[in-house]
């Protein structure tokens, strides 16, 4: 297989929120980009998601998740309005605010947010969200934002190409050239491409990148599946989350509901037993959704990671090799301040965050 010159000074492979993000962010640093995807931009799990932009039960994960989820939601409104205004796209990144239902533990959870300078007051269920089965108590967060996913996704594809960001579908990687410690050239079907580095954001697949190249980080696929249901625009104005099940209004009349964890290795069909578990959870919350108003079912696969912690920078051996990925739930949530991070360490430039955290660790 011939090689080629270069194509760029960065390869990024994936083209979810995640890789799309990081492109963005290594152009606007005055990088040449080409993004390589295997299949078409965003149609993983970045489309799969609901988009909120919230970590679940934020208190009962390690501060090393929330500082960077933190980090990264204090640059998303001006993250999302920055591609929108490039793009003409709007991916409706609105303060919907957040409903958390029982069980949780409401001093722990109060004293998380006071801390981290967060609103939050406990309520009564009904009063913030008329139609909810349940009128006890509840723990508001007014200031918890979502975004309409798809919508961000095409944002960021056409922000990246106005940027001169060359981005190739259906073009998986099938191996690589490699040259003392350093990447020459990810191999395709239809040649070598070269860049002087590299960048993988290819999610769930992330791992399987790697162990061409030898030791693989420790990300698996978590299937989720979602159900979209159709209502009268406001029947519901807030999010509301009640352990893993959640239910996310959108502007026109739309409602998500999710979701599932699954280990089912790469298998993306969603299930008859996923939707029934699905419907039975978002009736439970709010009864208006029936199967009637059912409209679509999907699954996607999630990078899963232990603790949930994203690995986020060079490769152990290979100098010009980096990841941003094992995101888990929280792609499209970390996406700017992960950008942010990578591109820092790629470049050479001051980090926003201590990196060392989601530094890739090969064991001994």
């Amino acid at each position: 297989m011939a090689m080629k010159q270069p194509v760029a000074d960065f390869l990024v492979v994936g083209a979810g929120v995640i890789g799309l993000a990081t492109a963005l962010e290594l152009r606007r640093g005055g990088a040449r980009v080409v993004v390589l995807e295997a299949g078409r931009v965003g149609r993983k799990a970045s489309w799969a998601g609901g988009g909120l932009l919230f970590p679940l039960l934020p208190w009962d994960y390690p501060d090393t998740v929330t500082r960077l989820a933190l980090y990264s939601l204090s640059l998303f409104p001006g993250w999302a309005e920055e591609w929108a205004a490039a793009s003409g796209i709007d991916p409706e990144c609105l303060e919907s605010g957040l409903l958390l239902l029982p069980p949780y533990d409401e001093a722990k959870s109060l004293a998380w947010c006071r801390d981290r300078g967060i609103a939050a007051e406990p309520v009564s269920s009904r009063a913030r969200a008329p139609g909810l089965a349940d009128d006890g108590p509840g723990l508001w967060l007014p200031q918890v934002r979502q975004v309409r996913n798809p919508r961000l996704l095409q944002a960021l594809r056409q922000s990246a190409r106005h940027a001169g960001i060359e981005i190739i579908e259906q073009t998986p990687v099938t191996g690589w050239q490699t040259h003392g410690n350093r990447v020459a050239a990810a191999l395709t079907a239809t040649g070598a491409l070269a860049a002087g580095k590299f960048v993988i954001c290819a999610g769930a697949w992330s791992a399987a990148l790697f162990s061409r190249l030898g030791a693989a980080p420790p990300i698996t696929p978590v299937r989720g599946q979602m159900l979209l249901f159709k209502l009268e625009a406001g029947a519901l104005s807030t999010m509301v989350v009640r352990e893993q099940t959640y239910l996310i209004p959108r502007a026109d009349g739309h409602l998500l509901a999710g979701s599932t964890l699954e280990h089912a290795g790469f298998d993306e069909a969603p299930t008859l037993a996923g939707r029934w578990d699905l419907l039975e959870r978002a009736q439970a919350l709010l009864p208006v959704l029936t199967e009637e108003r059912l409209v679509n079912h999907w699954a996607g696969l999630r990078p899963g990671s232990p603790g949930n912690l994203p690995i986020i920078g060079p490769h152990p051996a290979l100098s010009n090799l980096f990841i941003n990925g094992g995101h888990f739930r929280y792609g499209v949530t970390m996406a700017p301040g992960s950008a942010r991070l990578l591109a820092s360490l790629a470049l050479g430039q001051n980090c926003p965050l201590d990196p060392e955290p989601y530094r890739w660790r090969m064991a001994p």
